[in-house]
């Protein structure tokens, strides 16, 4: 797999000896990351991330552990394919109690997702993971609470077809950046982690092992 063209690197503040590689296709991490100045590689990772969620929940893991347990393995397939860079995975999760919500994969799907979210209070949790070597360094996440407001149908109607096609893209069928904002009452926690990514803890992180220059 060929890494995506990095960002300029004028704004990067990583100053470690070799690169941070975010082992993803999220278009909306790798800005999160070229905006606070960690501006640099993207690597898709072949993972099956059902399979690691299923073999994760059946040794006992809680559901809302699973987001580590994503983050690390996506960490260490690309420090597989690049073991001298530091490989930051990151996955989220959302919960409503112990129930796991996944991605809508059609309008029907995403209008009971909606059903299920409306009038109630669901958890985001937001994890990373950065491995090198093969080895996880770091693990550690974050959780946001998010209260819907009360939805009937028609209303969860005509926002689909505001969103579009859009509102398939993630889990719970909404982008608090976007349009998803009209679906909330109130929202407890940290926007990056809502946005899917700890970065404050990250960034915390990095500063402690001498990896930002910041």
């Amino acid at each position: 797999m060929t890494p995506s063209a990095a960002a300029p690197p004028s704004r990067s503040l990583w100053i470690g000896p070799a690169p941070l590689i975010l082992a993803s296709k999220s278009a909306s991490r790798r800005a999160m990351l070229d905006a606070c100045g960690l501006a640099g590689e993207s690597l898709a990772v072949d993972l099956d991330e059902r399979a690691v969620e299923q073999r994760f929940l059946a040794e006992g893991g809680a559901a809302e552990g699973l987001a580590c347990a994503l983050a690390r393995a996506k960490a260490l397939a690309a420090s597989a394919l690049t073991p001298e860079a530091w490989c930051l995975g990151a996955d989220q999760t959302l919960t409503i109690g112990t129930r796991l919500l996944h991605k809508a994969r059609d309008r029907a799907e995403a209008r009971q997702s909606l059903a299920d979210l409306a009038g109630r209070t669901h958890r985001l949790t937001s994890a990373f993971c950065v491995a090198r070597r093969g080895e996880a360094l770091v693990i550690d996440s974050d959780v946001a609470e998010l209260a819907m407001r009360p939805l009937d149908r028609a209303a969860i109607e005509r926002y689909l077809d505001a969103a579009g096609p859009e509102a398939l893209a993630s889990v719970g069928v909404y982008q608090l950046e976007g349009l998803g904002v009209n679906l909330f009452e109130s929202v407890r926690g940290d926007h990056f982690t809502v946005l899917g990514l700890p970065l404050m803890k990250l960034l915390a992180w990095l500063r402690r092992e001498g990896l930002l220059a910041l």
